[in-house]
């Protein structure tokens, strides 16, 4: 009895840790960050044809600043409120 006691807390654990890695927030999170970094770099010296087509705006730098500021949000909402593993699953029979 005591193997199937540690068996399903193995399989408990690993569960949890697949749905913390698999976090929705962790990816987009990751995305726009990675993004915000490569759009902002750009828009930090635009060309002057890009400011005019822009109208004199720094759109770049200010679209990757949001994206980063978006990026960094999904990531510590992920940190302070990370995804809980439901103890049963609905509609599984209750032993």
């Amino acid at each position: 009895m005591s193997d199937l006691h540690k068996e399903v807390s193995e399989l408990e654990r690993k569960s949890a840790t697949a749905a913390r890695l698999f976090d929705i927030r962790r990816i987009i999170g990751g995305l726009f960050v990675v993004y915000g970094v490569i759009v902002t770099i750009a828009g930090i010296s635009p060309s002057d044809a890009d400011l005019k087509k822009a109208e004199g705006v720094h759109i770049n730098l200010w679209t990757g600043l949001a994206m980063l500021a978006l990026g960094l949000f999904f990531l510590i909402w992920m940190k302070l409120r990370p995804a809980q593993v439901p103890d049963e699953a609905p509609g599984t029979p209750e032993s």
